[in-house]
């Protein structure tokens, strides 16, 4: 437990110094290409589409836990507390989430409203050619509001119950769900992984949401968040994502919205105004959530004492 601990604080620290290195060795684009091979609907009989859905997820969840459910459980010590912390940034996104939307503003500012809308592109899966430049920082702060819990808090979650199995095997359940999880021609293949990450993230969402609650109810700011939160949670389809989103809109008070789908907060600011405290709730339900996570876990180690 206390070995846990030690790997969850470092995780975060490798996170800030290293960020989200682009390599094609990354074990999640190393994942991504497994899930590219396996998961084109056109190899199979639409009748056997889901049920090579659900097998091929099962296979790729089973294949990417594996090599670090060895590291926990062969590697000695040394060696665990050496590998673990980089293996569990590699299930999780701090810093990347935050680089991404800073290069939107960036862009936005610097440049012209088409390269706004072009870096966003990167992000998010609409179509970005007609947005304005409040739209283009709202698809970006949106994924970034949605990720909190994908990227930080989930893999997080299930590194503390499961070791870092648990996280491996989340990540890949959520890669699976962002690659495979549409409703197009890879609605039958995907099915089960859409499914399967509502289910890894209903927990963790709802944690979040209460992090968040508390975060602004410390700066005066609970009963807007919750507002937002009872009003405008369930506008986003899924059942997870809107959670973190709408308090942060609320607590915020900026207005996030994809036209045509959904408005979720009001807007008491502009995004431009609001963006750096969509940046310090992130920051704050993540490092809120990593204090009471080591907290639980020697916790656990003081039980075990007595």
């Amino acid at each position: 437990m206390v070995a846990a601990a030690v790997v969850v604080a470092a995780s975060l620290l490798v996170d800030r110094l290293v960020g989200d290195p682009h390599s094609r060795y990354h074990p999640v684009a190393l994942l991504g290409r497994f899930i590219g091979w396996w998961g084109v609907p056109a190899r199979y009989p639409a009748r056997i589409q889901r049920i090579a859905g659900v097998a091929g997820a099962l296979a790729t969840v089973a294949l990417f836990a594996v090599p670090f459910a060895l590291v926990e459980l062969a590697a000695p010590w040394y060696l665990y507390l050496l590998l673990a912390p980089f293996l569990l940034k590699a299930c999780l996104a701090w810093r990347a989430l935050e680089e991404h939307a800073a290069a939107v503003v960036r862009a936005l500012e610097s440049e012209s409203i088409d390269a706004g809308r072009s870096t966003v592109g990167m992000m998010v899966s609409r179509d970005t050619a007609r947005l304005d430049a409040e739209h283009v920082l709202s698809a970006a702060y949106e994924s970034m509001t949605e990720n909190l819990v994908d990227s930080i808090i989930s893999p997080l979650f299930y590194f503390g119950l499961f070791g870092l199995a648990g996280a491996a095997a989340f990540r890949a359940v959520n890669t699976l769900d962002a690659m495979l999880g549409y409703r197009d021609e890879r609605a039958r293949i995907g099915w089960f992984s859409a499914r399967a990450d509502d289910v890894a993230n209903f927990i963790p969402a709802r944690v979040t949401g209460l992090i968040l609650l508390a975060y602004f109810a410390a700066k005066g700011r609970f009963a807007p968040a919750y507002a937002a939160l009872r009003r405008d949670a369930k506008k986003r389809p899924g059942f997870n994502g809107g959670i973190p989103m709408a308090v942060i809109a609320g607590g915020v008070g900026i207005r996030l919205e994809k036209p045509g789908a959904y408005t979720i907060g009001d807007a008491e600011q502009t995004l431009a105004e609001g963006g750096a405290g969509i940046v310090s709730a992130v920051r704050a339900a993540t490092i809120i959530f990593v204090i009471l996570e080591i907290a639980a876990l020697f916790l656990l180690v003081s039980m075990s004492y007595t």
